[in-house]
């Protein structure tokens, strides 16, 4: 394995050096003096040429494996999360992928992880990302019906995407946009991955893994999990709408989510997830149908009535959030199978 890795890195080495050598070129082109007015035209830094000086060569190579490079040095404004090199040899080391021998398919793979590091049309700075605290923003990957990837971000400990990578070096400024290194190559989120970095959805995936310890009407842990599963649409109750369940069910406030039996916690389950991915502006007026039964969505008001015509508002900050395996909306009150 270590040989493989080895070999790995000296391609990388080699396909950076053609991409500095065309980096270089252009550098001598672009500022060439004019005759006629003996000025100097300065080449413009891109966030390419950001990377290159940070010595992130790695991304270099995979930015041209995947014909990105031009991409990334236009107008922008671009934010770009960009992956240290130890981080891309973990990546590679981890798929196997080549990035000098790469099939369509592993080309297209690698692309759509590069621009899930890409926030196109604005330039985010750390300072940005603090004064929101956390929260969802979409990327330049695609999902399903090619809807772009969401990106969940927390700063209480510095700044970390999708629970996993951490920035190490923020704010590095291009002309077309701002670079921040990171730790971790951010993998392309599946349900599961918004599910449990959000800690205000930690009641859902307790939910979900009780429900597994019975007969679930679909492995639901495995399922949101697995990146090429659905695609499916989730309505996503928070931790206050599990707590008002249950003091819905036991108004002395004795029940606790783990006193629940399994089959129950699955019935409930059902009505919250329905096959497809619909985004918020695709919501039907009228009968949806989940996986336990009809409900009622209302597009205008924004609400779904369950069969005991009790109404849960969808909360309009927490929609469309996008994975490759389907959207999440949040909810604030859990949706009952009938009484």
């Amino acid at each position: 394995m270590l040989n493989n890795l080895k070999l790995k890195k000296m391609k990388i080495i080699s396909k950076n050096f053609k991409l500095l050598t065309v980096f270089l070129m252009v550098i001598g082109l672009t500022s060439c003096s004019d005759d006629d007015d003996n000025t100097s035209i300065e080449a413009p830094t891109t966030v390419v040429d950001v990377a290159l000086e940070n010595d992130l060569t790695s991304l270099a190579a995979a930015l041209e494996a995947t014909d990105l490079v031009s991409t990334l040095q236009g107008a922008g404004p671009f934010t770009v999360f960009a992956p240290t090199n130890d981080a891309f040899a973990d990546l590679l080391d981890a798929t196997g992928l080549d990035l000098d021998n790469l099939s369509s398919e592993e080309e297209a793979l690698v692309r759509n992880i590069l621009l899930n590091h890409v926030i196109i049309g604005s330039s985010v700075s750390s300072s940005d990302l603090v004064n929101l605290g956390s929260g969802y923003t979409n990327t330049a990957a695609t999902g399903p019906n090619d809807t772009n990837l969401s990106l969940y971000f927390t700063t209480s400990n510095g700044v970390m995407l999708n629970g996993s990578s951490t920035v190490t070096s923020a704010d590095n400024t291009a002309s077309n946009g701002i670079v921040h290194i990171v730790d971790e190559v951010i993998g392309l989120p599946t349900i599961a991955t918004f599910a449990t970095t959000n800690p205000a959805l930690s009641n859902l995936v307790a939910a979900l893994q009780l429900a597994d310890t019975g007969t679930p009407t679909v492995p639901y842990i495995a399922t949101v999990s697995d990146v090429n599963a659905g695609p499916f649409t989730v309505f996503a109750p928070t931790n206050d709408a599990f707590a008002n369940l249950l003091v819905e069910l036991d108004p002395s406030g004795n029940t606790a989510l783990g006193d629940l039996d399994s089959a129950t916690v699955d019935a409930v389950l059902t009505y919250h997830i329905v096959s497809g991915n619909i985004q918020s502006s695709s919501l039907p007026n009228g009968t949806v149908a989940t996986l336990g039964g009809d409900i009622t969505a209302d597009n205008s008001a924004f609400t779904l009535t369950d069969p005991n015509e009790r109404v849960s508002n969808i909360l309009t900050s927490l929609v469309d959030i996008q994975t490759m395996n389907g959207v999440v909306h949040v909810i604030d009150t859990v949706l009952l199978p009938m009484q």
